[in-house]
């Protein structure tokens, strides 16, 4: 069936009628549910589904094309997708939305509620997991052949509360009255092998061939949710994998009344897919981790290798059907997982089997940190996987040799470069497993690329600069423009037309409205009234009113410590100085918005989440400041809440310490819905500098080099706190329970830290920041000024959309080619 998104005219009235039957049918036959005794939730549910229908129909066209053609497949391979919720998306791409506005009319609902009922899929965290889902979107819209795997987690990474300031975990049940999107395929199960020993046996032509016994078997069963795209009939697949025990129940346990024990091997199995990124600071947590990421991976080539014999059998044309593109370092452990399939299972050739390998997987570097890099130890592989140990052992005893060819007599570079890290208990660096098993290597910004090539990988570089590549991230300008920002949109298509939701670089046309008085007037009413939106938001959220005429300064972003959260802190402990010193200071109003999560072990971010709430509740509360400034930190920041914030944002923060930063995606987002940038030559950060004009974004702070020379003479933080008044002032505050209701050791750790070793040189750059934003203050009191740059924020960053990026993947790096549907 085919539903158009048209006026409600007589030529369209069946169509109305036939989603309305289609939604009633999916009530009775899919709900189990009469119309008379639906709730919300049932009804949501059916529409769910009567959309699916249409997709699947579009799915099965693909699938038909894909067949024919035989195309090379890009599997992407991701710990962690951030989908967003899919309702609206789905109405949005199948045209449906003004059709399924009426229906839920006439089921006594607006469209609204049913997307509010909607929750957001907990199958990710951060920017990583995001722009997997932005570029599983530019596949489709792109008509790429494409497959996303990773895992189906039963409870996300968790839901963030808050309890006296202080972050508190809870398990996100998303799952709790099902997932309308999915496809559950339990005839596809994979068993999956864990511990056990390794023999050698003969085979059938009398040569010895290993065979791996594992100890334990866990099933992995498939969940698959459709992904279509944009002015398409393509719909790709995103196959995600939960965690069944082999053997869920034991009978005998159970009749001799020992009921917890009868289970325990299904539940000791399903914990592989309960949890995204368990807490690793325990060995069992360390265990689990590892299970995890070999579980998805196993699953995912068994599924993989699947597809590709169903038009093809050789296993030399396999790198020309398939590339696989790993997403950091998580599924690396893919790569002698292939090994061991075509040794040990195809009885292929060791030769062979090393040339299918460095041909089929390509490698995406997300991090500058050297201890972001994922080491496992060679103790938990010789347990938990030893097939993969001997293999991994024998790649390197190989891969050595060429180091020592190469460059002989530099046993150092050996060390660095082996895949074995011998000094402090024998580890296994999987970055270097990645480099040398890869095809090509990428990083996400060109600063961040140019890092990993001359420093974090530069011994791979030196060897193998012929692998490595930038691909600067990109976000979806359907969600996070045309679904999130209706009002901009609106205005930006009467102007230019609506060709920039496909191509993005349209938007440049936006730079002949410019002086347009009345167009500037009206980009402000758009932003005004996302700004009112957001703050109705706030107040619900976290019973906080502000004042949506404030100026609306951003920092929403993973808690971590060299993204400087801390330095947010502490301007804003300054501003409020300054109004206690002088409550008739002129100066903008702002609403400081923050949203963050902390790794659950993480014990320092979630102190700085503490300090942020500890902050946010005395100047929230001082008349002095006459809500002047308010700072609010919404809980369980995620892509449903970004959508709320990205279009009301004035000032983007992005001030992370230069050199640390792979890329970000939030810059994009912010930018490109019409936001200035606060920030340092840092990730991509330098790139949207360079195309929205350095007149439009306020730099500050020290560049990468400098932070290398800073740290070389010798960086003492001490030194900068004692020469800075406002600084001082600011820290001594904290130190004195100003901020911890007189408690002066609450925050020492975070002070200390600071005060005696700033490994993120918070203090150093503190002065450059203040300037900053008081440069800040001044451009935002010029209203036509600040509309004119946010103006040119989002005309010339059409540059970041992921459908960008994922065409220079395409013909850079998978060598794939578009296969039209229809």
């Amino acid at each position: 069936m085919v539903f158009m998104d048209t006026e409600t005219t007589g030529e369209n009235v069946s169509e109305l009628e036939r989603l309305r039957q289609a939604v009633a049918e999916r009530l009775y036959n899919s709900v189990g549910k009469a119309i008379q005794s639906a709730g919300k939730h049932d009804i949501y549910t059916a529409l769910s589904l009567a959309v699916r229908d249409l997709l699947t129909e579009r799915w099965r066209k693909t699938a038909d094309a894909h067949y024919e053609a035989n195309p090379k497949f890009t599997y992407y391979f991701s710990a962690e997708y951030m989908l967003g919720k899919q309702l609206e998306q789905n109405i949005h791409y199948t045209g449906l939305r003004k059709l399924a506005e009426q229906v839920a009319v006439e089921f006594g609902m607006s469209l609204q509620e049913f997307l509010d009922l909607e929750p957001e899929p907990g199958l990710g965290n951060g920017g990583l997991g995001r722009l997997a889902a932005c570029f599983m979107d530019s596949l489709a819209t792109l008509d790429l052949p494409a497959v996303g795997y990773g895992i189906r987690y039963e409870f996300g990474i968790f839901r963030q509360t808050f309890v006296d300031g202080w972050q508190v975990e809870q398990p996100d049940t998303w799952l709790l009255y099902g997932n309308p999107w999915e496809f559950v395929h339990s005839d596809d199960m994979i068993e999956v092998g864990f511990g056990g020993y390794t023999e050698r046996i003969p085979d059938s032509g009398g040569r010895l061939r290993v065979r791996w016994v594992p100890a334990q078997r866990v099933l992995g069963e498939p969940c698959t949710t459709l992904v279509p795209g944009y002015g398409t009939d393509t719909v790709n697949i995103l196959r995600l994998w939960r965690a069944r025990a082999a053997e869920e129940f034991d009978f005998q346990m159970f009749d001799i009344g020992n009921y917890a024990q009868a289970v325990q091997q299904k539940v000791y199995s399903e914990n592989i897919s309960k949890v995204l990124y368990p807490n690793d600071g325990t060995p069992q947590g360390r265990e689990l981790r590892l299970r995890q990421q070999y579980f998805f991976v196993a699953c995912s080539l068994r599924d993989m290798i699947r597809r590709f014999r169903l038009r093809n059998q050789d296993w030399n044309e396999f790198p020309n059907k398939v590339v696989v593109q790993l997403n950091d370092t998580h599924p690396v452990i893919a790569i002698p997982e292939l090994m061991r399939i075509l040794l040990d299972e195809e009885g292929v050739s060791w030769d062979q089997a090393w040339w299918i390998a460095q041909r089929t997987f390509a490698y995406t570097c997300h991090t500058l940190l050297p201890e972001a890099l994922e080491t496992w130890p060679v103790s938990l592989f010789e347990y938990l996987l030893p097939r993969h140990l001997e293999i991994i052992y024998e790649i390197n005893h190989r891969f050595l040799g060429q180091v020592r060819a190469h460059f002989p007599g530099d046993n150092s570079r050996v060390a660095r470069m082996s895949l074995i890290d011998e000094q402090g208990g024998r580890q296994i660096r999987m970055a270097n497993l990645a480099s040398v098993g890869s095809f090509a290597i990428n990083g996400v910004a060109a600063l961040q690329s140019q890092l990993l090539r001359e420093f974090t990988l530069s011994d791979f570089g030196a060897m193998f600069p012929e692998k490595f590549q930038n691909k600067t991230n990109g976000v979806s300008p359907r969600r996070f423009l045309l679904l999130s920002n209706p009002a901009l949109c609106d205005l930006i298509s009467a102007a230019i037309g609506d060709s920039w939701i496909h191509q993005t670089e349209a938007l440049q046309q936006l730079e002949a409205f410019v002086e347009d008085a009345e167009f500037r007037r009206r980009w402000r009413a758009a932003k005004q009234q996302n700004k009112q939106l957001l703050a109705g938001f706030v107040r619900q959220s976290t019973g906080v009113w502000v004042d949506p005429n404030a100026m609306m300064d951003v920092m929403v972003k993973r808690l971590h410590e060299y993204k400087r959260q801390l330095l947010k802190l502490l301007h804003i402990v300054v501003l409020y100085q300054r109004l206690l010193d002088a409550p008739q200071r002129e100066m903008v109003p702002r609403t400081f918005v923050f949203g963050a999560k902390s790794a659950s072990g993480y014990a320092t971010a979630k102190l700085i989440i503490k300090l942020i709430n500890s902050v946010a509740e005395v100047v929230n509360n001082d008349p002095v400041v006459r809500d002047r400034i308010k700072v609010v930190f919404p809980a369980n920041f995620n892509v449903t809440m970004g959508q709320i914030i990205y279009p009301a944002a004035e000032l983007s923060e992005q001030i992370s310490l230069a050199g640390k930063e792979a890329s970000g995606t939030g810059n994009m987002k912010f930018a490109l819905n019409g936001a200035l940038t606060i920030g340092t030559l840092d990730g991509a950060n330098v790139e949207i500098r360079e195309r929205v004009g350095a007149e439009n974004f306020f730099l500050f702070g020290l560049n990468a080099q400098e932070v290398m020379e800073l740290k070389a003479r010798g960086y003492r933080s001490f030194d900068w706190y004692a020469n800075n008044a406002a600084l001082k002032r600011a820290v001594d505050a904290i130190a004195a329970g100003a901020f911890s209701r007189g408690d002066v050791t609450l925050f020492r750790p975070l002070l200390d830290a600071l005060l005696h070793h700033d490994e993120y040189l918070v203090f150093a750059d503190f002065q450059a920041y203040l300037e900053g934003q008081d440069r800040v203050d001044r451009a935002y009191r010029d209203l036509e000024g600040w509309t004119r740059k946010s103006i040119l924020n989002t005309a010339r960053t059409g540059f970041f959309s992921a459908d960008r990026t994922i065409q220079e993947y395409a013909e850079q790096i998978w060598k794939t080619q578009p296969v039209r549907v229809g």
